[in-house]
């Protein structure tokens, strides 16, 4: 697929087959992630892969409800690693340059399934606590 397809065919779906994903897209997807730039290249966040039922479940709750999370055979919860940004950068990496790092890597995944031809869905309305809690 070419650049400008996967853009166009990028759309937020909230309905998804019920077949589990193969470890081999999974793998594709997340060496994706690791192409998207990050300040000083030190790719302040972190991937949590979520398959277990339960987890995913826990997640849809933690997100106000969106049950259709809890139906995805794959759930990717990225998490901005502050601490690590601050380290070389103080203050801005702490305050911006993780979210950042951590919302590129989350547009790359999400460019990357739609490239394999899976659908995806950015969540942003979620309970900090409540995901970290169902991921730990």
């Amino acid at each position: 697929m070419e650049f400008l397809e996967a853009l166009d065919r990028r759309r937020s779906v909230r309905a998804y087959r019920r077949t589990a994903l193969d470890h081999r897209r999974i793998q594709i997807i997340l060496d994706a992630v690791l192409l998207a730039p990050s300040a000083g290249d030190l790719q302040a966040y972190r991937v949590v892969v979520v398959e277990n039922p339960k987890t995913k479940s826990a997640l849809a709750d933690a997100a106000h409800g969106q049950r259709f999370i809890a139906q995805a055979s794959v759930v990717l919860v990225f998490f901005a690693d502050p601490a690590r940004s601050a380290a070389k950068y103080a203050q801005r990496g702490r305050s911006l340059f993780a979210l950042q790092d951590a919302t590129l890597a989350a547009a790359y995944a999400q460019l990357a399934a739609a490239d394999l031809g899976l659908a995806s869905c950015w969540v942003g309305a979620f309970d900090d606590d409540a995901v970290v809690g169902a991921v730990n």
